[in-house]
């Protein structure tokens, strides 16, 4: 994924870049023009360390609605010679959902800029998507021809046509425009795409989506090995070991065993996740001579093989590989967090102090652990596993601090909700202005009363049209209750 450039944890921008909730609480603060700043670096240079999981433009709509920033920048932003060279949906994507909430919030500058850029920016589909849900029937209408004229009269430009309509992720402009009868062109082309895209969905399902192997196991492990020859190369290592659970009998047993030990890569591979799959009696041993064996396909397939696992065997092994320090020891490790009991507290905290010391805060794997420091946290209290969560306070803390990833401090926040008594009154607070939904949710529930802004805060989220219903569900029991924490 991008690799963004975050600022220091302590800094304005560092805490708006993560999506902390005190970074709007630092910006209301600071000097407007200062706030304004770091709000446009985070917008136009989206900090998210993966944007499909991550949650930012409703928490920098609000703060640009707090402090009635301007939307200059991101106009220059969008409608910059670069989108329309290379579009990009990477760099304009965050800066079209923060105005999409604007115009939520009744913002009509963000409402035109939106209307603007679906008829003229490179990633039109964006734009066209936010307008859908909330711009008016005569508004999309007016849009239809310039959006059907980007495709240009030719089979070509029809098939493009058609392909947007399939791929548009909200169908209601396409269906005014197929009904507009104001402009009887658009209409007639977009009806003409809907009919095509429907023809090709039929298509699509009576074609071969593509080569499939033989009907024997030498068959298809010769299969998977052949994607590695192809251009471009095709990882075939997954569905090859599901084609051998159907060709592969018990007599097949010694071709896969050998095959999982000795294979090459992309054979070996599935082999593998075909036998730990089966429970083979030799599972455990095949999985740790492949974690070991320096073929990254095999060792990938032997660790995602063996997290599946969950038997009594399994986490047997997985209490003695946990100390290692290589992926499979990582594995185990996550294995142990997801599924261990309360024994297995030491082993889960101590690999998750030293995946901090050698990845930082951001490193691959931490969220299995500090979700399950969380779940060995919530034991009967005086536990093994509640004493090992709470030695793990202070390692959550760091993580809350620092990580990039808000997905990841929300399951800091969560582990720290079981394991940190002073919870309530500290981080939960903060959480409440949180970007991530779940967060803020949470610290609906927890967050103590006896700060005056949680109670207002409670009551903002209360009101607010864009926040979403399960937070609101939160927020309004416990203002039912009295603002007592739940």
């Amino acid at each position: 994924m991008f690799d963004p450039d975050i600022a220091p944890s302590g800094t304005l921008l560092g805490l708006l870049q993560r999506g902390r909730g005190d970074g709007p609480l630092h910006a209301l603060a600071a000097p407007r023009a200062e706030a304004l700043a770091a709000l446009e670096e985070c917008v136009l240079r989206d900090p998210r360390l993966d944007w499909r999981v991550e949650s930012r433009s409703l928490y920098y709509a609000r703060l640009y609605s707090d402090l009635e920033g301007p939307l200059d920048g991101i106009e220059q932003h969008l409608f910059h010679p670069d989108d329309l060279i290379a579009p990009d949906e990477h760099r304009c994507g965050l800066a079209l959902s923060v105005l999409g909430h604007l115009a939520g919030y009744g913002r009509r500058d963000a409402l035109r800029l939106l209307r603007r850029y679906a008829a003229t920016g490179g990633c039109w589909e964006w734009a066209l998507d936010e307008l859908a849900v909330r711009d008016d029937e005569a508004a999309l209408r007016a849009l239809g021809p310039a959006v059907v004229a980007r495709f240009p009269h030719s089979p070509e430009g029809e098939a493009a046509l058609a392909r947007a309509l399939r791929e548009a992720y909200e169908p209601r402009p396409w269906q005014l425009w197929a009904e507009d009868s104001v402009h009887p062109d658009t209409a007639r082309r977009v009806t003409r795409a809907q009919e095509q895209a429907s023809f090709d969905r039929w298509q699509r399902q009576l074609r071969p989506a593509g080569p499939t192997p033989g009907w024997s196991v030498a068959a298809v492990l010769d299969w998977a090995q052949q994607g590695l020859a192809a251009h471009p190369s095709v990882e075939r290592d997954q569905p090859a070991a599901r084609c051998l659970t159907a060709v592969a009998g018990n007599e097949d047993r010694p071709t896969l065993l050998d095959a999982a030990l000795h294979g090459p890569s992309a054979a070996r591979a599935a082999a593998l996740r075909h036998l730990t799959d089966r429970r083979d009696p030799k599972r455990l041993d095949l999985i740790e001579a492949a974690a070991g064996c320096g073929d990254e396909r095999v060792e990938r397939a032997a660790v995602e093989s063996f997290e599946r696992l969950r038997d009594e065997d399994a986490m047997t092994r997985a209490r003695l590989w946990a100390v290692r320090t290589d992926l499979l020891g990582s594995a185990a490790a996550r294995t142990l967090a997801r599924h261990g009991g309360p024994q297995d507290g030491g082993l889960v905290l101590a690999a998750l102090r030293r995946t901090v010391q050698t990845g930082g805060a951001d490193a691959e794997g931490l969220d299995a652990l500090v979700e399950g420091t969380g779940r060995l946290a919530a034991g009967v209290p005086g536990d093994e596993g509640q004493l090992t969560a709470c030695r793990a306070a202070p390692v959550l803390r760091h993580l809350y601090r620092e990580t990039s990833s808000s997905q990841l401090r929300g399951a800091a926040a969560r582990a720290l909700a079981a394991a940190d008594p002073g919870f309530g009154a500290g981080f939960a607070v903060e959480c409440l202005w949180d970007c991530e939904e779940s967060t803020r949710e949470l610290a609906a529930h927890r967050a103590a009363s006896g700060d005056v802004r949680v109670l207002t805060q409670l009551r903002r989220l209360a009101a607010d049209p864009a926040e979403e219903a399960e937070v609101q569900t939160a927020v309004r029991g416990r203002l039912s209750s009295g603002g007592s924490p739940r």
